[in-house]
């Protein structure tokens, strides 16, 4: 899938806060709205190499940045920090069925509201329906990528909110989409977020089934890798 552009080379200078970067195009520093809310700590260090994309606002518009920071690279590795984009790279894999652990299914809907919970996609398969969720990984340590790399309550819901669906008699699954491609194995951060570690694998044990995929990221393209074994035990 091609990552919309045009792309500028920056470098990162600050975190001022969750949602903002200073970042120097050239030789201007610039603020640049970052969209992944996570620590992000490994990864955007001073110095770094970025990838930032111009975002055109018009006058009514609540941007308060023209500037979005959706890559990072670290060694010889891109990869994409922009958590909204697994949505649509997920979507544009499963109508293009390019995702072997979806063979055969069809995408009904997306962000659909379920009870208390709202969930990225709808498949159906022969009649049955599956709700699913997608997690965007941009952790990695010594090639086991990992998440969350910050508490998230809202995660962890989800989670159950699965497991309840799925003790209800329905399909339900959870993706994590590891947005670089150095990783072999999948894992919950156990040590960050215990709540979320033991409601994935409480749901995992309570029939939601459980996927983790690696991506290929090199500016403006992200693809698919393949699919990535996962552990789930406490480590």
């Amino acid at each position: 899938m091609r990552i919309p552009g045009p792309l500028r080379d920056a470098t990162f200078v600050e975190r001022p806060n969750r949602f903002l970067t200073v970042v120097e195009i050239g030789d201007t520093q610039v603020e640049s709205h970052l969209p992944d809310p996570g620590r992000l700590k490994e990864l955007l260090v001073p110095g770094a190499r970025l990838k930032v994309r111009k975002v055109f606002r018009e006058n009514s518009s609540p941007r308060k940045t023209e500037w979005t920071t959706v890559m990072v690279k670290t060694g010889h590795q891109w990869v994409s920090i922009d958590s909204t984009l697994p949505n649509r790279f997920v979507a544009s894999l499963l109508k293009g069925g390019d995702l072997p652990m979806f063979k055969g299914y069809r995408l009904v809907q997306t962000e659909i509201k379920q009870g208390h919970h709202r969930f990225d996609f709808l498949l159906e398969k022969d009649g049955e329906l599956m709700y699913l969720e997608v997690k965007s990984v941009t952790l990695v340590i010594e090639g086991v990528a990992m998440f969350p790399d910050a508490v998230t309550s809202r995660g962890a819901r989800h989670m159950m909110g699965l497991m309840d669906l799925a003790e209800s008699g329905f399909e339900a699954g959870a993706l994590f989409v590891c947005q670089r491609g150095d990783v072999t194995l999948f894992r919950p951060h156990w040590n960050r977020d215990p709540a979320f570690a033991a409601a994935l694998l409480a749901a995992a044990k309570n029939g939601v089934r459980v996927w983790a995929i690696s991506a290929h990221v090199e500016p403006p393209h992200i693809r698919f890798r393949r699919e990535i074994p996962y552990d789930l035990i406490p480590f």
